[in-house]
């Protein structure tokens, strides 16, 4: 009996895509092809393959017509943006997430990037190294997380860990989502309108997915909403802000800073004007990608293919179908 084909098209180092590969269950094979390999190659492997894994790789539309035998298209990453989803509705091929496997990770950058501007901690290592010490902290522009009230922009996953982590930080909690906590868990956040998240959050922490809903929800108008003690962070995707706004805000000085792992236009350019300011950390979209997740998500994605085969709906499914 000849073994379950499995498609892995990704744009990592071979040795990470060979570690993930090598949590393949018995009876199932998995090819593992760049994301630069030429189309025609990846359309020949999509042909015989039952299943496709994707990572930091474009998923051409000839490689997804194709994969008619394919029953999942599974993603190592949490989101799923860059997916063709009408076509894979067209095709009647459910596509699903990482179920959260990264999520640890995102959450500690997003706190992290919290605490680092709070602290002025960019300023700080660069004033030690040249000789000028502590001059950049004049007592009164650094802030501890105790008391302070964390908003959360989308309480999945992410949303969740960023929640227990502040409040170890003895911070306060409020959340705005589409689908509310059960009663239980509000009783650890409180949700609240997003005119309102934006308005009284000290830290406003965007953990949603990108969807035409969520695209700029992060505008002029909400960024006029915010104390100009506040700050903004971004670990999820770069188009929930309108960037032009965040940089007109920060440079009006209508809130105190931004941390941002994600942008409207990746790599950013270095005349970017985030780059100039003392009060934005950028980091390069590298809040999900820690050793520790790999084995996470592999072992994840593989679960949930074998879910599959063995004939039961997949979970974190991004598309779903009526019936």
């Amino acid at each position: 009996m000849s073994a379950v084909s499995i498609l892995f098209i990704h744009g990592l180092r071979e040795h990470i895509a060979r570690h993930i590969a090598s949590f393949t269950p018995r009876g199932f094979d998995t090819k593992i092809l760049k994301g630069d390999t030429p189309i025609a190659e990846q359309i020949e492997a999509a042909k015989s393959a039952d299943y496709l894994i994707v990572y930091a790789a474009p998923l051409a539309d000839e490689v997804l017509r194709a994969a008619l035998r394919t029953r999942l298209v599974q993603l190592l990453a949490a989101g799923y943006d860059r997916m063709n989803l009408p076509l894979m509705r067209e095709l009647d091929i459910p596509c699903a997430n990482n179920g959260g496997a990264n999520s640890r990770a995102v959450a500690d950058q997003a706190v992290l990037l919290m605490l680092a501007l709070y602290r002025r901690l960019l300023v700080a290592v660069e004033s030690t190294r040249v000789g000028t010490w502590s001059l950049p902290i004049d007592g009164e522009n650094t802030f501890e997380m105790a008391g302070k009230l964390v908003g959360i922009l989308g309480m999945g996953n992410i949303g969740a860990q960023v929640a227990r982590r502040v409040q170890g930080f003895d911070a306060v909690v409020q959340y705005h989502d589409l689908n509310r906590l059960s009663v239980e868990r509000e009783r650890e956040a409180t949700a609240v309108s997003l005119e309102e998240l934006f308005r009284t959050s000290d830290i406003v922490t965007c953990h949603a997915p990108l969807t035409p809903g969520t695209r700029h929800i992060v505008n002029a108008e909400r960024l006029s909403l915010m104390k100009p003690t506040s700050i903004l962070i971004n670990t999820s995707r770069g188009a929930l802000v309108d960037e032009a706004a965040l940089i007109d805000a920060l440079q009006r000085g209508e809130i105190a800073g931004a941390g941002l792992d994600v942008f409207e236009e990746e790599p950013l350019t270095p005349d970017n004007a985030l780059l100039r300011m003392d009060h934005v950390v950028a980091t390069p979209h590298s809040a999900g990608t820690t050793w520790d997740t790999w084995s996470r998500r592999a072992e994840f994605a593989y679960a949930n293919i074998e879910r599959v085969h063995g004939g039961e709906s997949p979970l974190a499914v991004a598309v779903e179908f009526p019936g």
